[in-house]
């Protein structure tokens, strides 16, 4: 799975590649993947084969290759048959954040809307099941993930008024088991007697449909297109939901629950345990479909099973995973838009001095749209006990507008303009200690890191930058220990595996794109400030640094792994000697 396992931590126990020796890596082989986009999805490793998808975009959109993990060999490629119609409906490039593998099975999300179950060894299909409407907006571009047999799948499109969802399908078969919507009565969002939420103003009757103006719920998106974890003693999945829609606050007065909210459901039924909206009311597109780390730490001398979430609001939240109580909410970077978190209530305390209003801008909103953190995943160290945070630092001024609904089109009604935070930079990747709620370290990056990261057993942490170096650095200390300069920026998701020769090998998707490189990747005029729902205005230089990128890099030790005895031609070409003469 791409985030290495249920409890979303992208912790590695291989150690071959270490502190000591990262300045040793080296290419071992390359893929590309055909098409210039962002690549966000994660290279997925079983049994030697690596498994890799591309974006909807290029020749054959969202084509999956099989690779030998440590040749880089192809053993099989799968192309769906896409509608081209969903490139122009994807709110934030064409991306998708990977694949899942289970049973002999991998799983594909197409952006228009299909799961396809593939068979791992052959590429053949094994069966497709339609999940969305184009015509309303709907894509997919979240990685799927497996649990006891259900494939379980989320929805993009909360710029365009969708309404958010998770789907639970059979893994044999394709058939829909369950589904939970965000918004909407009760019995739609799987809400029953066993619900249980933790704090008061989250008990009553279809709040998912009080909480908002009279019908819009049902274009009020919180869509889900993010990271989802289980914990297998509890029974239970988590995962966020999306922004509402639209983004001017001022048309859907109300919390407009269940958006931005953590929920806690049974896997088998999908029946929601407890939900936790973070931003009711959202204000400025802070989504919560970030990763959910499940940790079982010791907070104030007691034994707790936590669900550690970085959120998009910039808090880094701990809650407990079993009630879904908040025991603590601090801010990891520079906040403006909110003063805290009232502990009891689960509220952020606002700030009103930045309440939207239709209009009229409001200045030195942090963190901007995208949050302090988007999707891009953390990663935990059993050794060091440390979060790693890739993240980006961005402020931005906003000013709503009215807009009217029309199916399938942008549903959101503000003007947007993004820029560094204080100190100039514009992304950081930072280490930081859950327990005692504090920054370890930090490293400032000219721009928004974008890219997932990874930590080893041997103290390694990996990461990239949209100004084309991925990077090893001591996880202990921050300090940096191996870089490799790219064709393309990087906002994807490094990995690490054995090979068959016994050698760790490292692995990431090199090329531009997604919300952040839109500017670079999709050939957008960098002079709109707002264009990209305001994103260029950050990243407006980013041309110069950088284009799209197609690029599979896989690294290991120099001298690491099995050499052969005789070296030949790997691809079986022949050396003619007859008349042949040393130079």
């Amino acid at each position: 799975m791409a985030p290495h396992d249920y409890a979303n931590t992208r912790f590695s126990n291989l150690d071959q590649i270490n502190a000591g020796n990262a300045a040793q890596l080296h290419l071992a082989w390359t893929f590309s993947v055909g098409a210039d986009r962002g690549q966000e999805a994660a290279p997925l490793i079983v049994n030697n084969t690596m498994y890799v998808v591309g974006p909807y975009a290029g020749p054959h959109p969202n084509q999956v290759f099989a690779l030998d993990a440590t040749t880089g060999d192809l053993k099989w490629s799968y192309a769906p048959k896409p509608d081209s119609a969903a490139q122009g409906v994807a709110c934030c490039d064409v991306v998708t954040r990977g694949l899942a593998y289970d049973q002999g099975k991998i799983f594909l999300n197409t952006l228009d809307n299909y799961s396809v179950a593939i068979d791992a060894d052959t590429g053949k299909v094994l069966w497709h099941t339609k999940l969305g409407d184009l015509n309303e907006g709907q894509t997919i571009t979240m990685a799927p993930l497996v649990v006891k047999g259900k494939v379980l799948i989320g929805n993009s499109g909360g710029e365009m008024g969708v309404r958010g969802w998770l789907t639970a399908l059979d893994e044999n078969t394709g058939q829909i088991a369950w589904r939970a919507y965000s918004t909407g009565p009760d019995s739609d969002v799987l809400i029953g007697s066993d619900f249980k939420p933790f704090y008061d103003w989250l008990k009553g009757k279809d709040l998912g449909v009080t909480s908002w103006p009279s019908g819009a719920w049902k274009t009020g998106g919180g869509s889900m297109w993010g990271w989802i974890s289980y914990d297998p003693a509890l029974n239970l999945i988590y995962y966020g939901s999306a922004n509402p829609g639209p983004w001017n606050s001022n048309q859907r007065p109300g919390d407009n629950l269940w958006t931005t909210t953590i929920f806690a459901r049974d896997v088998d039924t999908g029946a929601a345990r407890w939900a936790l909206p973070l931003n009711p009311h959202d204000l400025f597109d802070h989504d919560e479909v970030n990763e959910n780390v499940l940790l079982d730490l010791e907070i104030n001398g007691q034994p707790r099973k936590v669900l550690v979430h970085p959120a998009r609001n910039g808090y880094m939240y701990v809650i407990d995973r079993a009630t879904g109580e908040i025991l603590s909410a601090d801010a990891y970077d520079h906040i403006t838009a909110t003063k805290s978190i009232d502990l009891k209530t689960g509220r952020p305390i606002e700030n009103e001095d930045k309440t939207p209003v239709v209009g009229k801008t409001i200045e030195d909103v942090c963190p901007a749209a995208p949050g302090v953190k988007d999707w891009q995943p953390t990663a935990w160290s059993a050794r060091t006990k440390l979060l790693y945070v890739p993240h980006q630092h961005l402020c931005m001024n906003f000013k709503a507008s009215n807009v009217g609904y029309i199916a399938g089109t942008p549903f959101v009604g503000a003007e947007v303009d993004m820029y560094a935070g204080p100190g100039g930079y514009r992304g950081e990747f930072m280490a930081w200690d859950v327990t005692e709620r504090e920054k370890i370290w930090a490293i400032h990056e000219n721009f928004p890191v974008w890219t997932g990261t990874l930590v080893t057993a041997g103290d390694v942490a990996f990461y990239g930058t949209l100004d084309r170096w991925f990077k090893a650095v001591d996880a202990r200390s921050g300090a940096l220990l191996w870089q490799f300069r790219a064709g393309s920026g990087f906002v994807g998701q490094p990995v690490t595996y054995n090979g068959a020769d016994g050698a760790q090998y490292v692995a990431i998707l090199s090329g531009a794109g997604g919300w952040p490189a839109a500017v670079a990747a999709a050939k957008i005029d960098p002079r709109v400030r707002n264009a990209a729902l305001g994103f260029v205005g950050a990243t407006q230089d980013l041309p110069a640094y950088t284009s799209g990128g197609s690029e599979l890099l896989v690294f290991k030790l120099t001298g690491s792994g099995a050499s052969p005895a005789n070296p030949s031609h790997a691809n079986g070409a022949q050396l003619e000697t007859g008349n042949a003469r040393a130079q």
